[in-house]
């Protein structure tokens, strides 16, 4: 029943066929019948015959607690969209005259976002002759990556991007073998 959605079924009189094949409240499996014998059975036991299978050929009905049913797929659906890991891409810039504590401040910012699971993009901008000399741009790219240690896992490597240089970095458990 992993593919179902809730909105998708019918339930009770909303079922229309003639033959349905039926499964009990138990999971057992009953074979075809009429599908006023099958919402019989299912009113004998207080419960709902709900259409699974609408496609089938005959059509899967099956006896169940449609409340409880929908309660359950409710939850499970809230469970999973818990442990969904949304990673945002945060980003770090400087630019090519900063102070060394400046840059450890950065690095430890860095950190901070890698360690929550998110993307970082590190971006030097260079400003107006700055651009003539890219060496130095990649030196201090160096220097950064060496102070953020193994917290972190270079996605992309540093490249120019108009006026400025940018690296990708990603947290070092989300490496994919590169």
């Amino acid at each position: 029943m992993g593919g179902i959605t809730i909105k998708d079924l019918r339930i009770n009189d909303e079922i229309r066929a003639d033959q349905v094949r039926l499964i009990d409240e138990n999971g057992n499996q009953v074979g075809i019948t009429s599908l006023r014998d099958a919402q019989n059975r299912a009113d004998d036991a207080k419960l709902d015959l709900v259409l699974m299978s609408p496609n089938a050929k005959p059509p899967v009905t099956r006896i169940m607690d449609y409340g409880k049913f929908k309660y359950d797929q409710e939850k499970k659906e809230k469970e999973n969209k818990k442990k969904q890991k949304n990673a945002q891409l945060k980003e770090t810039r400087f630019s090519l005259n900063i102070e060394d504590n400046d840059l450890q401040t950065k690095a430890n910012q860095t950190i901070k976002f890698l360690n929550n699971g998110d993307k970082v993009k590190v971006s030097i901008r260079f400003r107006g002759r700055e651009l003539g000399r890219k060496e130095p741009g990649y030196e201090l790219m160096d220097k950064f990556k060496e102070m953020l240690g193994d917290s972190a896992a270079v996605d992309k490597k540093p490249k120019m991007e108009g006026r400025s240089l940018v690296m990708f970095l990603e947290p070092k458990g989300e490496e994919n073998g590169k």
